[in-house]
């Protein structure tokens, strides 16, 4: 297929769908190089073996899993036209970002709790690399929640239909790039200890 075909909004549609693809491999690029960094470190004399994973941060999974459920749900509402619908979906998946969020955050101070630190006397390099990936991947739930601000607010404009959601579609895609990347780190964590 030529990219160079086409209207002038198929082209705007493939080029933007390409950016998002383009960032989306660099992000991945990082933290393909964050876990490499984390399994040559394990070799150090410091290294923690028998960590466990906040609960906090299991939880989170759940609810992030449950937040590309709700927005693969708008999605389809919106290829039905059913915009109520999918305004109510948008809206879950919303809130159930900023949940994700939350729990992170809590899962930060049962790190800390634990007496770990991401800095200073009472760090350790194992913690401190689960907090800086961590943290690193809530910054991309957070861009994730912005653009869902901005898919809402199209939304409400009635700016997608059946006929045409490609913000909706380009928000999505991000969205379940973070989720399944938060899938892929908790695995990570869990069986690379």
């Amino acid at each position: 297929m030529d990219l160079t075909q086409g209207t002038e909004k198929e082209k705007n549609a493939r080029a933007k769908k390409m950016m998002l693809w383009f960032g989306i491999i660099s992000l991945l690029m990082g933290f393909a190089g964050w876990t490499s960094a984390f399994i040559v470190s394990s070799s150090r004399e410091d290294w923690l073996t028998d960590f466990q994973l906040p609960k906090a941060f299991y939880y989170s999974t759940i609810v992030i899993i449950l937040s590309s459920l709700t927005y693969i749900l708008a999605k389809k509402a919106v290829k039905k036209d059913d915009q109520k619908s999918s305004t109510y979906w948008l809206y879950a998946t919303f809130i159930l970002g900023i949940v994700f969020v939350v729990l992170q955050f809590r899962g930060f101070s049962e790190i800390i709790a634990q007496g770990y630190y991401f800095t200073g006397p009472t760090s350790n390099i194992t913690m401190s690399y689960i907090f800086l990936i961590a943290a690193v991947h809530v910054v991309h739930v957070a861009a994730g929640l912005i653009s869902l601000v901005v898919v809402l607010w199209n939304q409400h404009r009635k700016k997608y239909t059946s006929q045409g959601y490609l913000g909706m579609e380009l928000g999505a895609t991000f969205w379940h790039f973070v989720d399944l990347l938060w899938v892929y780190l908790m695995l990570f964590f869990y069986f690379f200890q």
